[in-house]
């Protein structure tokens, strides 16, 4: 799926954009919701001393596997806070949100926040264009055709061919992935703000963690609980971010669209509501997150009023579905996008990029 610009000229659709980021502003969207975050930080530690208390007291019982779900769910939606402080959502000076995400990512989630924050700066200023955007590069998933189409042996040529069914089973290892990447970036030999005090929050995270575990539990149900968090933690860390912009229009290289455009275009919201907004993070209106990075959570669904008003004054397309359509089209574009694996010029995607 190729983005292609809207109707109305890019020099009109920028004006347009001043003007509706001045409404957005006199509105008091921007405007900070400390009590929000104070009280959702309140709820997660709660639900985190709750799963370290039931920890404590099953003992060794196979029923710490449902602890284990639990910490995967509650790492995930910390991570979710720490996303939120990378954006500055959070407090209104960046040095503040920068210790808040820092602390949240290392020593709750354990992931290197600087890692988070170099990746996801990326994507925002090109979301789903070629080489530009790291969440479309190749990582057993392929999400272009052209990627597809590389050779890369025999198991890896079968899983792509089968990627959309396979993509959910896959993200049982995603959460493992994340921890690696992250931590291995930490010791590249590029410059990396805050290295030393991000590996001493992780290793302490990992000491503490790992310790309880293995301290309380038999051996092979410390690595049950440990694969089985990992799991949920993956899965659900994955089902989160991939109806953001899986199976939107893909942006080629040498393709160039004003940010209005850009943002729009490759972004899908999801419905459900303030229901949806708590169990996806605030990810669910991703078309105004994109378009105003530092909101905070709470104004997002009153920004999508106006937004979807200005998309349709402009004749812009605006995306949303439901989470489990989303899940659908993320999977029958994987599956497409998989075809190149086979070959190239039987795929009806390819032949769409193709150029006359």
């Amino acid at each position: 799926m190729r983005a292609t610009k809207p109707r109305t000229g890019s020099a009109d659709i920028t004006r347009s954009y001043s003007a509706l980021s001045l409404v957005v502003r006199e509105s008091g969207l921007l405007n900070r919701t400390r009590w929000f975050y104070l009280m959702l930080m309140g709820v997660l530690l709660i639900a985190l001393g709750g799963a370290i208390t039931g920890f404590i007291l099953l003992g060794d019982s196979w029923f710490q596997l449902l602890i284990a779900g639990a910490l995967g769910l509650i790492f995930t939606q910390f991570a979710f806070l720490a996303h939120e402080a990378s954006h500055r959502q959070v407090f209104e000076s960046g040095p503040a949100n920068d210790r808040a995400g820092r602390a949240i990512a290392a020593g709750v989630v354990g992931i290197s926040y600087a890692w988070w924050m170099t990746k996801h700066t990326r994507h925002h200023a090109n979301p789903n264009k070629v080489g530009k955007d790291p969440d479309i590069e190749f990582d057993t998933i392929s999400f272009t055709e052209e990627s597809a189409a590389k050779p890369r042996g025999f198991l890896m040529a079968l899983i792509t061919r089968k990627q959309g069914y396979l993509f959910f089973p896959l993200l049982t290892l995603e959460g493992l992935n994340l921890h690696i990447i992250s931590i291995r970036t930490l010791f590249e030999r590029q410059p990396v703000k805050g290295r030393g005090l991000e590996l001493s929050l992780i290793a302490l995270r990992f000491a503490v963690y790992f310790g309880a575990i293995f301290a309380m539990l038999p051996l092979g149900m410390a690595f049950a609980f440990i694969g089985v968090q990992l799991a949920v933690f993956g899965v659900y860390m994955g089902a989160s971010f991939a109806p953001n912009h899986k199976g939107m229009p893909i942006i080629p290289a040498d393709v160039k669209l004003d940010f209005f455009s850009k943002q729009v275009l490759t972004s899908r919201n999801v419905s459900g509501g303030i229901w949806a907004s708590a169990l996806l993070g605030g990810l669910n209106y991703q078309v105004e997150h994109h378009l105003f990075p530092n909101m905070p959570r709470p104004h997002l669904a009153k920004a999508r009023e106006i937004v979807r008003e200005h998309c349709r004054t402009l004749d812009v397309p605006y995306t949303e579905t439901t989470l489990m359509q989303s899940y659908g089209i993320v999977v029958a574009y994987l599956n497409r996008v998989g075809l190149a694996a086979r070959d190239p010029f039987d795929c009806p995607m390819v032949n769409q990029f193709r150029r006359a």
